[in-house]
């Protein structure tokens, strides 16, 4: 367990740091708490960055690559700030069958942004989710948590035009 003076220094100023080093000391500062202060980091923060993932990696004594290695392998978490909005197509088995792969390219050729990604405005962040149980209305598909079915790519880019003008 660190002591209070092998602590790193907080990255900044910023309050949310206190919230995240507050998890990471409840936990005993141990390897044990990787993934719950990386929660805490990007329930702080939005998401988990360089500096993050380093005052992470100091703070609990492990190595870097441990803190990338799980912040990369689990979807929850992300390494880039969100964009304004969110788009989030189900690619499950139902809503690939009908046409979820199709509407998931339309939107990458009309807005030129990968899904996984948030357009260089920074005013949509694309992603796809396994399964968003509602197999029997596919497409199923969330716009700013707004659950949405049988969407066709058509309702899709309407939704989205409405952020991006």
């Amino acid at each position: 367990m660190l002591t209070e003076m092998r602590k790193p220094a907080l990255p900044s100023e910023d309050k949310r740091w206190r919230i995240v080093q507050a998890t990471m000391k409840r936990n005993g500062y141990g390897a044990e708490a990787l993934i719950e202060s990386l929660h805490a980091v990007q329930s702080a923060f939005g998401y988990i960055d360089d500096v993050a993932m380093r005052f992470t990696a100091q703070s609990l004594s492990i190595p870097l690559s441990k803190v990338y290695g799980v912040a990369t392998f689990y979807h929850l978490f992300t390494l880039k700030p969100a964009g304004d909005h969110s788009c989030v197509i189900c690619t499950g088995t139902a809503c690939f069958i009908r046409g979820a792969g199709a509407i998931c390219k339309e939107i990458e050729k009309t807005l030129d942004t990968p899904f996984g990604q948030t357009t260089p405005d920074d005013k949509v962040s694309l992603m796809q989710a396994r399964c968003l149980g509602a197999c029997g209305n596919a497409v199923a598909a969330t716009f700013d948590s707004e659950f949405v079915t049988q969407v066709t790519s058509e309702v899709a880019l309407e939704r989205i035009r409405r952020w991006t003008q």
